[in-house]
């Protein structure tokens, strides 16, 4: 193979001269050679990382895509799932708890069980908000959604036990209505003995002195004679727990029939009328409580009223007046 040489031209003697190249001249260009082939590899590498992607890349990049996805239906069926819930919480307080004559479980009973986690760890990603929001979402739906099982077992509990309900709560007058007439009603009334004005728990039931007294609902007598400070105003009183929060107070009567622990069922003698303790006549002073409240007894005479009776009887309790205890 024949060898070239490379030759310069001299101009002081107008003749080309053939140029030595020494090792270090052959030294910088193959160091020349290499540092451009390592940059324009560089620069290479660069556009192609930039511009294509790997095969990894292309993988992760379906992955995410798959996962973006997902997690858009995920809450969609999630928004599905909180509209159903929705509904089967309003049901719940508005159709079988009322039938069911039942306290709804009110809104911060359900929001007690919403407290807020700790969410730090979902951040400092390109979809920490969504993701965050969405986790947010599923654990207040897994909460309520708790609250609300734990209210369908308490609804299967008093479909269950319906007619035994049914014959406890309170829903007769404990006077024959052909022989009593009501007086003062719950809310704030004049007291006669005490001359002002204060809360009125109960309904004033006016009869005459003998007349008989009978339990509203089954249940078990608590007090039948004069009971502690608390009932001291009211006589001679019977009060009756008639179970699932209810209890009810006879009060001013002329003697009792009863006896402390007794078994009673809806209808029978509790005692007669009289007007013992804080009491201006003879009258029977009625009270229902639910789950510790006084709450307005006309409201459960519904079982031996015609719909005009117990119009009749709203309007009479609704009156301003004067009690009689």
């Amino acid at each position: 193979m024949k060898k070239h040489h490379t030759y310069k031209f001299n101009p002081h003697t107008l003749s080309y001269e053939k140029v030595k190249t020494t090792f270090a001249d052959t030294l910088k260009k193959i160091s020349f050679s290499v540092a451009f082939g390592i940059v324009l590899g560089v620069v290479l590498l660069v556009i192609g990382i930039h511009v294509f992607d790997s095969p990894n890349e292309r993988k992760l990049k379906r992955e995410l895509a798959v996962m973006e996805r997902q997690m858009s239906n995920m809450r969609s069926i999630l928004k599905r799932n909180e509209a159903v819930l929705n509904d089967l919480e309003n049901r719940d307080n508005s159709i079988y708890r009322t039938l069911l004559e039942a306290e709804p479980v009110d809104g911060q009973e359900r929001m007690s069980h919403l407290t807020d986690l700790d969410y730090s760890s979902l951040e400092g990603f390109d979809h920490s908000d969504m993701i965050i929001e969405t986790t947010k979402r599923l654990d207040n739906f897994t909460k309520r959604l708790y609250v609300q099982s734990k209210s369908f077992d308490e609804v299967y509990q008093m479909v269950s036990t319906k007619k035994e309900r049914q014959e406890c709560i309170p829903a007769i007058m404990p006077l024959d209505k052909r022989v009593c007439s009501v007086i003062s009603g719950f809310g704030t009334r004049y007291h006669p003995i005490l001359h002002y004005r204060r809360m009125h728990t109960g309904v004033d039931l006016s009869a005459k002195k003998g007349t008989p007294i009978y339990a509203t609902g089954d249940g078990v007598v608590e007090v039948a004679g004069r009971g502690d400070a608390s009932l001291s105003g009211y006589g001679i009183a019977v009060v009756v727990n008639h179970g699932y929060g209810y209890k009810t107070l006879y009060g001013h009567m002329n003697d009792v029939k009863v006896r402390h622990g007794q078994k009673v069922k809806r209808g029978e003698l509790l005692g007669h009328v009289g007007s013992t303790g804080l009491a201006s006549g003879p009258h029977c002073h009625y009270e229902v409580w639910l789950n510790g409240k006084q709450v307005n007894p006309v409201y459960y005479f519904y079982n031996d009223l015609t719909p005009q009776e117990y119009e009749q009887v709203i309007e009479a309790a609704n009156q301003e007046n004067q009690c009689l205890s």
